[in-house]
């Protein structure tokens, strides 16, 4: 099923429905590594998880401690083949990030293709961060520069609009979804821009919004007043993470752009050593916050450990 369909199927039977987003694991390690977090998850009925994909050397991991490192090696492989396996070994929808930065048009047509061949229909187009190194580009390659621009591309691709003339053209029908920033993409210079650049995306194809991580659901609640504000009417989907350190407080805010409520902080500083289960409580009344004002769908980025997520979404 396509991630609209989901939600609309978790709004019509008053239901909500839970997804993850999970990160390849480094390049040379094994797909048990995956394999064994969907286990984790398969029991709570996840209707699709997030696969992310990094065009450059740099990627996120979290530490053992909980801290956020930003790690420099060669780009993780994966993203369409992981979304192969846990799709057609677990019978779980995936939806695979495709990049802008660090891709050209024609790689991403490939992406798709094959995305498309493995039964994959959804994808979450973004922009995606530089890349680490100069990568050489022929003249005739083009690129995405934006979100919006990829998601137009994909659209060409529904309609049967390829770049180049190719035989036995399949037919494609993704769903695609794109990021929105309830505190703001660093590199808008405000809110109401940011906004303005995700209505363009909107209006490119895309279907639906989910958020980077938040802590305070008021911001939520205001960005999706702003939202509907300016006429961008499609689901919006938010974002969670659940605090495990102490060391949290300054890494997730340097690394994903967003603030930590003062009452969130004060608590972990005070009891430093029972971080994680304030981090999980946390996340139990943000969500139970977020369904009481009829959100369908809660969506929780784990990274690369779901044994906290379990614990809050069946104390929800």
């Amino acid at each position: 099923m396509k991630v609209i369909d989901h939600i609309q199927k978790a709004r019509e039977e008053q239901k909500v429905c839970y997804s993850y987003e999970i990160v390849p694991p480094p390049r040379g390690a094994s797909i048990k590594d995956i394999t064994n977090q969907v286990k984790v998850l398969q029991p709570f009925d996840p209707k699709w998880i997030d696969v992310t994909s990094h065009a450059s050397n740099a990627y996120y991991r979290e530490r053992n401690d909980g801290t956020i490192q930003k790690k420099v090696i060669r780009k993780r492989p994966g993203t369409i083949s992981i979304c192969g396996v846990i799709q057609n070994r677990f019978k779980i929808d995936t939806v695979a990030h495709v990049l802008c930065k660090g891709f050209t048009k024609e790689e991403t047509e490939d992406a798709l293709i094959e995305l498309n061949y493995l039964g994959i229909e959804n994808i979450l187009a973004i922009q995606g961060d530089s890349p680490n190194y100069a990568k050489p580009k022929l003249k005739t390659e083009e690129t995405n520069d934006y979100a919006s621009d990829l998601v137009k591309q994909i659209m060409d691709l529904n309609r049967g609009q390829f770049l180049d003339e190719i035989s036995n053209k399949a037919q494609f029908d993704f769903c695609v979804g794109v990021s929105g920033y309830p505190e703001k993409h660093f590199e808008a210079p405000n809110l109401k821009t940011d906004i303005e650049y995700l209505k363009l995306k909107i209006e490119a194809g895309a279907e639906y919004v989910v958020t980077q991580m938040f802590f305070d659901n008021n911001a939520f609640h205001a960005f999706v007043d702003k939202c509907r504000a300016a006429g961008i009417t499609v689901p919006i989907i938010p974002g969670l993470k659940i605090l495990k350190s102490e060391k949290q407080l300054k890494s997730l805010p340097k690394h994903f752009h967003m603030d930590i409520p003062i009452e969130l902080a004060e608590q972990i500083r005070k009891s430093p050593d029972n971080a994680r289960e304030i981090g999980k409580e946390w996340a139990i009344m943000q969500t139970r916050d977020l369904i009481k004002s009829g959100i369908c769908n809660v969506h929780y980025y784990i990274m690369n450990d779901s044994s906290d997520v379990t614990e809050v979404v069946s104390k929800v």
